[in-house]
């Protein structure tokens, strides 16, 4: 007779996702080691209440992340850089709104609110994350006239950041994103990441996203087409 964890198995990966948003891909805790990275996504002012482009309980996210990042001695952060009149700004483009989409040369671009500028306050990382060993900051979105999601490839699909090569360099093969935004900046790092050659895995209770026009939705169904994993923070063997 097949055991529980049998008829799971059978069910695939996408209905196993549709069928509970929690994580069921890990049945015993998960321990990194040397082989395994954390990617703390764009943990900044601008996404956090207040901010310019606050992810609704983004500020939730920071505890989460710092207890986890204890876990893992490979440690990468990201951070949103744009240029002033960046492409993305709803701001540079006449009678455009915040939120709705134009077409740019490399695809469909949702236009933002004015947001991690250079230099600005908004740009900086959250005083309140704690993660004195992460080793490397990937600063994107710094080219003028291409958005930038992923920590690995620009929004034109072929301008790298160099992080797989680095990582590829520190014979990382698993990958664990947290940060903001789920359905945006998570989700598109989490997908190059899976092309890239990585196991991922995206944790959910360290995310918060923004659902513009069913983002979120559309964001956890090609996750988990991509063969992407999705866990809770507990599922992570932290030491006390």
């Amino acid at each position: 007779m097949l055991d529980r964890r049998h008829i799971l198995a059978a069910l695939g990966t996408t209905a196993l996702a549709a069928l509970a948003p929690t994580a069921l891909f890990a049945a015993t805790s998960i321990k990194p080691d040397d082989t395994s990275a954390l990617l703390v996504i764009d943990v900044q002012n601008c996404f956090l209440p207040g901010g310019s482009l606050a992810v609704k309980e983004g500020e939730q996210v920071v505890p989460v992340i710092n207890k986890i990042a204890k876990a893992f001695s490979n440690v990468v952060m990201t951070q949103d850089w744009h240029t002033p009149g960046h492409v993305s700004f709803a701001s540079v483009h006449s009678g455009k709104k915040p939120f709705e989409t134009i077409d740019l040369p490399y695809g469909k671009q949702v236009l933002w609110p004015d947001h991690c500028v250079q230099g600005t306050d908004g740009a900086a990382l959250s005083r309140d994350l704690a993660i004195p060993h992460a080793e490397l900051i990937i600063r994107k979105g710094f080219h003028k006239d291409v958005d930038s999601y992923s920590a690995f490839l620009e929004a034109d699909g072929k301008t790298s950041t160099g992080l797989a090569g680095y990582l590829k360099g520190r014979k990382i093969k698993r990958i664990f994103v947290a940060g903001l935004a789920t359905d945006f900046c998570v989700a598109w790092t989490a997908l190059d990441a899976r092309k890239a050659g990585f196991e991922v895995y995206v944790v959910e209770d360290a995310c918060r996203g923004i659902d513009t026009q069913g983002s979120l939705a559309k964001a956890w169904a090609d996750m988990a087409k991509a063969g992407v994993k999705r866990i809770q923070s507990a599922d992570i063997a932290v030491s006390a």
